[in-house]
């Protein structure tokens, strides 16, 4: 259990490492980022204001979950594989 625990201490730090990196190695992808952002919300102001938005959109990444899932179950499984020595 305690390799367990020291395991997923140290994924914990190397992810909120890569996470907090990861803007300041790829500075223009967070600023695309960001400019595609504001022009979403520019762009859903504009369809407010001028009333040819629907009323309910409803937003569901099923491909992204898909992917994601697959990604992290990989991950976690190969964590348990090199863990086990």
């Amino acid at each position: 259990m305690s390799d367990f625990l020291i395991t997923s201490l140290i994924a914990s730090v190397v992810l909120t490492l890569v996470l907090n990196l990861g803007p300041m190695l790829l500075p223009k992808a967070s600023q695309k980022l960001e400019k595609k952002v504001h022009d979403k919300l520019n762009e859903n102001l504009a369809n407010d204001e001028s009333g040819d938005r629907p009323r309910v959109r409803v937003f569901f990444p099923w491909k992204a979950m898909l992917a994601i899932s697959l990604i992290l179950t990989v991950l976690v499984n190969l964590v348990g594989l090199f863990s086990r020595g």
